[in-house]
């Protein structure tokens, strides 16, 4: 009986301690090559040329990622290329506040798709800047936050 505890103890523990859980992180330049392997001998299979562009890992193999995207283009790009996320891309048109609250003054609407830097955020609601906005919106149907 001792021995099926200790047995089933190391399976739980195995399974939870190296569970790969996804997470999200951002591109650190604006042109970064996805390759179709974990290393610098695979070919190039796209180039992404969008600076701060969340990306989810869903794999990693030494110094390489592999990465998903909004768009489910997947590759494998090196770690020295990647950052912590603090952006995200809206899923769905919304609407930029002045301050963190529905009742407050519209400031822009946001299009699907559109880029947004994270400054600060506050339960549901973060602060945000684009190109020409700065204001808050709530993190509703986004992609890259944790």
């Amino acid at each position: 009986m001792r021995k099926k505890i200790i047995f089933f103890f190391l399976i739980f523990f195995c399974t939870t301690a190296f569970s790969n859980e996804n997470y999200y992180l951002m591109l650190k330049n604006s042109k970064v090559n996805v390759r179709m392997g974990p290393g610098l001998d695979y070919p190039v299979k796209f180039i992404y040329k969008k600076k701060y562009l969340p990306v989810k890992v869903i794999d990693k193999k030494e110094n390489f990622r592999k990465v998903i995207d909004h768009k489910k283009n997947s590759g494998w790009i090196h770690i020295s290329q990647l950052k912590k996320v603090n952006s995200v891309i809206v899923l769905s048109n919304r609407i930029l506040f002045k301050k963190p609250s529905v009742y407050s003054k519209p400031i822009a609407n946001i299009d699907s798709g559109r880029l947004l830097v994270l400054k600060k955020c506050k339960k549901d609601w973060c602060e945000v800047s684009s190109q020409t906005y700065k204001g808050w919106i709530n993190m509703y149907n986004v992609w890259g936050k944790n």
